[in-house]
């Protein structure tokens, strides 16, 4: 089942009184079912944040966030962990280095009491392209694409309908971020995920996404489609100076 995103109204503070710091002003999107939309911007605009947000990592937000309709507050835990998961940027950080590829995919079947362990472990290895034999190795045993695809295979073992994408291919070598995106192309595609990326290249949203946010100190300067990248079409001039400065790169590679 695909399901639609909506935030409304997030707003975040850190610390308390006079030093206390507001990150997140006052951000409010829509993502369609089956979407992949983008949060792109610079470093500390908060984009992760607003994922942190929606997982429920970080839960001292105000506003509302709804997925298909339903706020996260009133899910209870295991639902929300079937309907979402998140894909962190750093596949050397997110996988416990003395865990094998077997306990790190059926620790989330035995917590949610599912069954036919080894079969899930197996198909979920195959989905992201790795071999069944993999189950049985360690984090230092694998590059850093095949740790992304265990990552992902974690993400994808609880079969959530939305998957949360903290710049998944940043930590990678420039040869195998392709190979990773195709990747998450290819699974959206077969079972119809909604994703919501955060990246800092306008390459990956034009390859990926359907419409982006470009957000600013922590605001959404506007929302745009991919189609709005070539021809650097956007209006607020931040968008137009991110969109420009890629664009030039670009034609410098």
């Amino acid at each position: 089942m695909t399901v639609s995103v909506e935030t409304r109204n997030l707003s975040i503070t850190f610390g308390h009184g006079p030093t206390a710091l507001k990150v997140l002003p006052d951000i409010s999107f829509l993502v369609e079912p089956g979407e992949c939309f983008g949060l792109v911007g610079e470093s500390g605009s908060g984009k992760s944040t607003v994922l942190r947000c929606i997982s429920m990592l970080t839960d001292f937000w105000k506003g509302e966030i709804l997925i298909n309709g339903k706020s996260v507050r009133d899910m209870p835990l295991i639902e929300r962990c079937r309907t979402l998961q998140m894909v962190f940027q750093d596949p050397y950080g997110s996988l416990h280095p003395r865990q094998s590829v077997r306990t790190v995919l059926s620790e989330p079947l035995r917590i949610h009491k599912l069954t036919n362990h080894e079969e899930r472990m197996q198909k979920v290895l195959s989905d992201v392209g790795l071999p069944g034999s993999f189950l049985d190795r360690f984090p230092h045993q694998l590059s850093g694409g095949q740790r992304q695809r265990v990552a992902i295979a974690r993400a994808l073992i609880l079969e959530p309908s939305l998957l949360l994408l903290d710049e998944p291919t940043s930590a990678l070598d420039v040869s195998v971020q392709a190979e990773i995106l195709n990747l998450l192309q290819r699974l959206r595609e077969e079972h119809g995920f909604t994703y919501i990326m955060v990246t800092h290249d306008l390459a990956v949203v034009d390859h990926m996404c359907d419409r982006f946010a470009v957000m600013l100190r922590g605001e959404i300067t506007e929302i745009l489609p991919r189609e709005a990248i070539p021809g650097c079409e956007a209006v607020h001039p931040y968008s137009r100076e991110l969109i420009g400065a890629s664009l030039e790169y670009e034609g410098h590679v």
